[in-house]
């Protein structure tokens, strides 16, 4: 019991330093006696306007734990306009005073100011408040340290709009709690106001209605120009000074066992000095030294959310995250798989092993993600700001929201512009389908009996509206009107001018619906049942390539190349499209392929060597695999279970 209460008092004193040093992370923009705004920024009137408040005034309840977008968000202040962007309301500065006349707020801080002042310059900024989607008090909650939080409660609670409990109203905090709970979340009574939080725990967020952001760090935040090769001096680094005792003496036994582990502490000559960590009686200069390691550490201290985790991505270091419940920043859109490391707190002892199993190529991915982060997202507190009002923009107007590669994979257009991968109306238009059913292509050369009976067998499906057959042989000429078969649906025939595969995915006018069947004239072995099952998979995930042809990438012993197999695994990298549904419209990226004829690929004994050297040029064009693999597959509700064949929508599906 001795040990453990010193324990508890050496923790208690590490967190009375960590607290006082937080305090200071974020200087005031004014003083007290200073309070001299820019009046040419849209945040502030010429004067700042005073509301002096009350020991009775209202108070806020509690935060709503149970909050989410349906229940404690009003989507009716969000109109429908030609941008399909929220309208996004900012306060003015405003001095809250108590019934003495002293000053209740604090002082606004610099990185509060430039959060703010970047919102109201931005393309969501709205002068009136009445029409406002969402609502961004002049309040600075970003450090809770010097808030009172009675008083910060009545501040919100005295707004003209925060009279239905705080509802579309945005608030940001980057250190929440304090001592001795430090909880995850801002201490204040905010009701159901958005919160924009740096340190939330899985049991705190709100999952689809808070924002995860990052603890930013204007003490250690400059432009860095990184070498495009360099060689790392360590593999693993810990610079981080707040990390529980018992985190750090696991650290320094592995960092003994193991060579190329470094565990750096604050110098104890000069302990507060944020730019300068130590190894015994060696110096390193911070943040500096992060980028002569591969990996640093990003562990929880008194708080989860910690600004070693943009100092890392800062410096091109990749983050070894360790903690089991810190939900990391802007992980609803952001893939962090991609651009660090996950380590439960439990397997601190394995991070060597874990590391080493990582390949050069891979730590070159994740480098370059992580870089990428940082520089799209996490470089200035007006990215934080405008990333945290894109991710709310696309909770409102679902149906131009970005989608995983927008927000993760570091391509540009030809033009060097963002852009999503939204194509209306794919996800939830804003008028009817035209047509709702589906268009078969059907690419043939001159296997004309196989492909009557392909289009004789698909036009059985119900969701068919349209068979389209693209004849690809110009040196003949299609069947004559008589000899094609009588079917139930259209059929048309389009002649092309050269022989090419790619003239399945030309956008013929012939095809009026949304969705194409992409089907090769011998595919003869899926049943109306099959295909329909496909189609309304389709509708579920129309922005992919749904299909029933799998094939998966594998690497080569070890190597940097890759080999295609259709050999049957738990996973899928590649879908054919000689049979599967895709939408009629994609990206403009043209590939040249002069060297694709259709003639006898499968029966080619080179085929699979072929398709695997194709493979390894993609990896060439883009510079790594841009493929992945997933381990998913659709099939009906009912399918394999012995019942009637009645209480099933789709009987005629096949087994595996």
């Amino acid at each position: 019991m001795r040990v453990h209460t010193r324990s508890v008092l050496l923790v208690g004193i590490l967190c009375s330093v960590l607290f006082i040093f937080s305090l200071e992370l974020w200087p005031p923009l004014f003083s007290d006696d200073e309070t001299e705004v820019n009046s040419n920024s849209p945040l502030v009137d010429s004067d700042v306007s005073e509301i002096r408040l009350k020991i009775g005034s209202p108070v806020p309840d509690e935060r709503d734990s149970k909050c989410l977008m349906h229940n404690c968000f009003d989507i009716f202040r969000c109109k429908v306009n030609e941008n399909k962007l929220i309208s996004v309301y900012v306060y003015p500065d405003t001095r809250f005073l108590d019934e003495e006349g002293k000053t209740i707020n604090k002082p606004m801080s610099q990185e509060f100011y430039e959060l703010l002042t970047t919102i109201a310059e931005s393309k969501y900024y709205t002068p009136d408040i009445g029409k406002a989607c969402i609502i961004v008090p002049s309040i600075d909650t970003l450090n809770q340290k010097g808030l009172d939080l009675r008083w910060t409660a009545r501040s919100l609670a005295e707004l003209p709009s925060w009279s239905d409990g705080g509802k579309n109203h945005l608030l940001f905090n980057m250190l929440p709690g304090g001592a001795p709970e430090y909880n995850s979340t801002l201490d204040v009574a905010t009701d159901k106001a958005i919160l924009a939080g740096g340190g939330f725990a899985t049991w705190s967020y709100r999952t689809g209605y808070d924002v995860s952001i990052p603890v930013f760090n204007p003490l250690t935040n400059k432009k860095v120009v990184l070498p495009q090769k360099r060689a790392s001096d360590w593999l693993f680094l810990s610079s981080q000074a707040n990390m529980n005792h018992l985190f750090r003496r696991q650290l320094e036994e592995i960092e003994r066992d193991n060579s190329g582990f470094l565990i750096l502490k604050r110098c104890p000559d000069d302990p507060n000095n944020v730019y300068k960590r130590c190894k015994g009686s060696e110096t390193y200069q911070y943040p500096e030294i992060l980028q002569h390691a591969t990996f640093c550490l990003v562990i929880r201290g008194v708080r989860l959310g910690q600004t070693t985790l943009l100092d890392a991505l800062m410096m091109g270091c990749i983050p070894v995250v360790i903690s089991d419940d810190y939900i990391l920043p802007f992980s609803s859109v952001l893939d962090w798989k991609r651009g660090a490391v996950h380590v439960v707190e439990k397997e601190i002892n394995r991070i060597p092993a874990i590391l080493r199993e990582i390949s050069s190529s891979q730590i070159k991915d994740m480098r370059r993600q992580g870089k990428w982060f940082w520089e799209r997202y996490f470089s200035s507190m007006g990215k934080i700001a405008l990333t945290t009002m894109k991710i709310l923009n696309d909770r409102v107007f679902r149906y131009t929201a970005w989608q995983y590669e927008d927000w993760n994979v570091p391509f540009e257009t030809s033009s060097g512009k963002e852009t999503a991968t939204f194509l209306l109306p794919l996800f939830f238009p804003l008028r009817p389908y035209t047509n709702q059913g589906f268009t078969a292509v059907v690419l043939c050369y001159d296997r004309v009996d196989t492909m009557f009976k392909v289009i004789t067998r698909i036009a059985d499906t119900p969701s068919l509206t349209k068979i389209v057959v693209v004849w690809n042989n110009v040196k003949k000429a299609p069947p004559s009107a008589a000899k094609w078969p009588q079917l139930s649906k259209p059929v048309k025939v389009v002649k092309t001018k050269e022989n090419k595969l790619s003239n399945r995915f030309f956008p013929y006018k012939e095809v009026e619906t949304e969705a194409i069947l992409a089907i090769d004239d011998d595919i003869l072995m899926l049943t109306p049942d099959e295909l329909e099952f496909g189609f309304q998979t389709w509708r579920e995930f129309p922005d992919r390539l749904v299909g029933f042809p799998g094939r998966v990438h594998t690497t080569q012993n070890g190597t940097n190349r890759f080999k295609y197999e259709s050999e049957w695994t738990n996973t899928v990298s590649m879908v054919l499209t000689g049979c599967a549904f895709h939408h009629k419209v994609t990206r403009r990226k043209r590939f040249r392929c002069p060297e694709c004829v259709t003639e006898s690929l499968w029966a080619d004994p080179s085929h699979f060597v072929e398709r695997s050297e194709c493979l390894n040029e993609f990896v060439r064009a883009y510079g790594q695999m841009p493929l992945q693999t997933v381990e998913f597959r659709a099939d009906p509700l009912l399918f394999g279970e012995k019942l009637p064949t009645k209480l099933k929508l789709f009987n005629d599906v096949g087994s595996i």
